[in-house]
């Protein structure tokens, strides 16, 4: 059970998805994951819409980093940021499994309520007095 587990939790390229929820956790994290999405950035136009040092946007890409989620190139004194994708990947499919989980026990409860109406349209109708 421990090794199905541990195969769950890590993903082919070694980050494991509590690093992954753990860099998506944070909203300025996710803000920089977005901005990444649509081309590579330097870290300073990356930090630019965020109200805080260099040094902290540093340690947020690090995290990104640890993740998987961000790769950085440096060329000179320009370190370019790009988003790598793979990651989420491995987090969509623990978030798929567990909505399979409750699908099908909303599926049972559907059922169940359906058939306690049913039941009690059946029950409930009084015979019509005549007059």
């Amino acid at each position: 059970m421990a090794d199905k587990f541990n195969h769950m939790v890590k993903h082919s390229n070694g980050a494991s998805l509590n690093s992954v929820f753990h860099a998506l956790a944070d909203p300025t994290r996710r803000a920089m994951l977005q901005a990444l999405a649509s081309n590579p950035l330097p870290v300073g136009e990356l930090a630019a819409p965020f109200h805080m040092s260099l040094a902290a946007v540093s340690k947020h890409i690090k995290v990104l980093e640890q993740a998987g989620l961000v790769r950085r190139t440096i060329n000179g004194r320009t370190h370019l940021c790009a988003l790598d994708a793979a990651p989420l990947h491995a987090g969509m499919e623990w978030i798929r499994h567990y909505e399979r989980f409750w699908q099908q026990r909303l599926d049972v409860l559907e059922a169940l309520l359906k058939a306690d109406d049913q039941a009690r349209k059946t029950t409930t109708r009084k015979p019509r007095r005549t007059a």
